[in-house]
Parts: C-alpha cells; sequence; structure tokens
C-alpha cells in the first residue's frame, strides 16, 4: 500500500451515490471487526498521551483495512495493527498538529461568527430591556441575517473537513509519511475536489444524524440532572458525568467505522485517479 505515483486516470470520479454507498457497503460487511476496533479506540481516551496515540491509530486501522478490501487486497486485523502501531507516536504528532490547526481555524472562522451573533443577541435584548416595543424591523434583520450566515458558516466548516478528511489515512496506508506530511498529504489529494468531498461528508451527516439523535438526547438529559444536583450531590454528579461520557462515546463508536470506510473510499477515489491505482470497485455492483 505504498505511495507510487504515477499518471492521473482519465475516467470521471465516483458519484456522491457510490461513494457513501461503497462506504455504507464496507460499514456492513465488516461490522463486527470495525465496531470492536472502534470501541476499543475510545477506550484509550482515557488513558493521557499514549492513549490518545492509540485511539488515533486504531481509528486509522479501520480506513487501511477498509482500503485494503477496495484494491483487493484484504488485511487481517493483527496485520494492519501492527503497521499502525509502528507510528505510533506520529499519529500523536498528527492529532497534535490537527489540534493545533483548529484552534486556528477557530479563530479564523467561528469567533467572528460568534462575536457577529453576540452584537445581534445584544441589540434584540436592549431594545427588550429599554421598555419600548420591540421593532419588528430589528427582528425581522436578526432572523434574515441568521439565515444568510448560518449556511455559509455550515459551508465554511464543511470546506474546512474536505480538506483535512484524510489526514490519518495516508500514515496508515503509505510509506515515508510521517505525522507532518500525512497533513499535508490530505491537502494535496484533496485539491480540485473539495466541494465533491464536503457534499459527501454533509450527506453521511445526514445519515449518521439520525443514529446518534437518541444518545445526544440521553446526554442533554444527564447533563440537565448533572448541573442541577452538582452542589448538593457532587459524587453523584460526578457518576452522572461519567455515565453521560459513556452514552456519547458509544454513540460515536457506531458511527465512527462508516466515516472512516467513507472516507476510505474518498481515499481510494482520489488516488486511483491521480495515481493510477487499480478501478476494481468502479466496476462492482454499488
Amino acid at each position: 500500500m505504498s505511495h507510487n505515483p504515477g499518471s492521473p486516470s482519465p475516467i470521471q470520479p465516483l458519484s456522491l451515490g457510490n461513494v457513501v454507498s461503497a462506504g455504507l457497503k464496507l460499514y456492513s460487511s465488516h461490522l463486527k471487526s470495525y465496531l470492536t476496533l472502534a470501541s476499543v479506540a475510545y477506550l484509550w481516551i482515557f488513558v493521557p498521551v499514549y492513549g490518545w496515540a492509540k485511539c488515533s491509530a486504531t481509528l486509522a486501522l479501520i480506513s487501511r483495512l477498509a482500503f485494503g478490501e477496495l484494491v483487493s487486497q484484504p488485511e487481517s486485523v493483527e496485520s494492519g495493527r501492527r503497521f499502525v502501531n509502528s507510528r505510533l507516536w506520529q499519529f500523536l504528532v498528527m492529532g497534535l498538529l490537527m489540534f493545533a490547526i483548529g484552534i486556528g481555524l477557530a479563530i479564523v472562522i467561528i469567533i467572528p461568527f460568534a462575536i457577529f451573533a453576540g452584537i445581534l443577541t445584544g441589540i434584540f435584548v436592549a431594545s427588550q430591556t429599554s421598555g419600548a416595543t420591540v421593532n419588528p424591523v430589528i427582528v425581522l434583520t436578526i432572523v434574515l441575517l441568521t439565515l444568510l450566515l448560518l449556511p455559509v458558516f455550515i459551508v465554511a466548516i464543511l470546506w474546512v473537513q474536505a480538506r483535512f478528511c484524510l489526514v490519518e489515512i495516508p500514515l496508515a496506508v503509505e510509506d515515508n509519511v510521517d505525522g507532518t506530511s500525512t497533513i499535508s498529504r490530505s491537502w494535496e489529494l484533496t485539491k480540485g475536489h473539495v466541494w465533491r468531498i464536503a457534499a459527501i461528508l454533509f450527506v453521511a451527516y445526514l445519515i449518521t444524524f439520525p443514529i446518534q439523535l437518541p444518545f445526544t438526547f440521553v446526554s442533554a438529559i444527564l447533563q440537565g440532572i448533572v448541573e442541577t444536583v452538582a452542589q448538593d450531590k457532587p459524587g453523584y454528579a460526578v457518576l452522572l458525568s461519567l455515565l453521560r461520557l459513556v452514552i456519547t462515546l458509544v454513540g460515536a463508536a457506531l458511527v465512527v467505522p462508516f466515516w472512516q470506510s467513507i472516507k476510505a473510499v474518498i481515499y481510494y477515489d482520489l488516488r486511483s485517479r491521480r495515481e493510477g491505482l487499480g478501478l476494481r470497485i468502479r466496476d462492482s455492483e454499488i
């Protein structure tokens, strides 16, 4: 599974539907092993530093195994695990770099939107506390600006995710890649295909939303209870917080194999066109 650049393939990329269908097929056909790996990965979160590296490597292992299926080179879990474990600390480096990049992007994207939302909220609150009747023009302006800016915010987030969605896969698959170069590799592969990838990610969110909704609902209820009993029963609040964390991780473990499979299909598709990988998946019934 090394990186051997070749001539780009002239054929058209997989459609959005084919990518999602292939991801679902990979997830369903390897449900037990992928769910086991995802569960183990999230258990490692509770171990500082080393566990975080293990979590990242194990999740990347799911994509490695899925990619192996796509190129008709299936690999055992143990074989794949040996490879990703050999780069364990590089996964930690990658994670730290992505954390730093995330902070920078939050400053560039999220904070300006938050400031603007705060200004609009302040105007609305001031118009109410002044004792005067709320000006319908102000209300309408706030609503329209919110409706206009929310899609912009969502598109901006999807654009960023599209550029960095493959960061762990080259490190888990290719030779001569480290925790730094794997990030630039994702940027290189996704260049020119950002909006198509963003559309795929958006559809994937729609698919996984119903699965995660019950877990999010229960988590929100538990959070409300924790805030209510935090002062009177701190021990009880700690237990509920741990339960809430476990429920959140269970919900994530159910959907992350699908996400890793989707990313493996995207990675395969981009490399097949840029570097001439085998195109067996294009002829399969997906």
